[in-house]
């Protein structure tokens, strides 16, 4: 499957977030920032529910952090034992905690970019906000990105797979892959939405992450 070609180009969309952070496009109903302008109404666009008119504030800008997810995902773990570590105690490993996305590479780097891109999809379901109607645009969208067809029936079956955040951690093999994946659901929900939150949550725990590298991560996109 051609993941990447297709995890790369969601990333860069959101990465026109951040190009777009010193101009950023009011809504026309005002109160927020139009993600749809943001990001050009792309496949990031739909998943966030620009559609809906969804709108973040300043807190858009956070979608930025997909683009650099492995990096900001490292750095909230190195705050964190820095915060929390004893002084003699020997930092674990690259080995131990798994190497960053951007930093793997064949079927393990293939293997990251789905966990990513479920995660996405899975935080993006978590409202309840994907109906028929919006579903035939993200697919349209999706199909832009050029997916080869085992990969484009893989997308399909993640809006029809159950949302359960266990079934999404059991495949993640370390911890490194497991802030990646909290990083990214983190960047897409709207933590004011209180079913969203609770999506939040419910994964954390079942990826086993403790509240102080969550709080850590979440603080990563507070300050983008």
């Amino acid at each position: 499957m051609n993941i990447m070609s297709v995890l790369n180009q969601i990333m860069n969309q959101a990465g026109t977030v951040q190009s777009n952070q010193s101009q950023p496009t009011p809504s026309s109903s005002g109160g927020g920032i139009d993600m749809k302008s943001l990001v050009g109404g792309g496949a990031l666009g739909l998943l966030l529910g620009s559609k809906r008119g969804r709108k973040m504030g300043k807190n858009a800008l956070k979608y930025g952090a997909v683009a650099g997810v492995g990096a900001l995902a490292w750095k909230a773990y190195q705050n964190y034992q820095t915060n929390t570590q004893q002084a003699a105690t020997p930092s674990p490993s690259v080995e131990q905690q798994g190497q960053q996305l951007d930093q793997l590479a064949g079927v393990p780097q293939e293997q990251r970019g789905l966990q990513i891109l479920q995660a996405m999809i899975m935080a993006a379901r978590a409202d309840g906000h994907i109906d028929g109607k919006e579903r035939e645009l993200l697919s349209q969208e999706i199909a832009k990105l050029q997916p080869d067809d085992e990969l484009h029936s893989w997308i399909q079956q993640q809006f029809d797979a159950p949302l359960d955040p266990f079934v999404l951690a059991r495949t993640v093999d370390c911890p490194q892959g497991k802030r990646e994946i909290y990083l990214v659901s983190a960047a897409i929900i709207d933590d004011q939405n209180p079913m969203e939150r609770a999506w939040l949550d419910q994964l954390a725990s079942a990826l086993e992450l403790d509240a102080m590298i969550t709080r850590e991560l979440e603080r990563q996109l507070l300050e983008m």
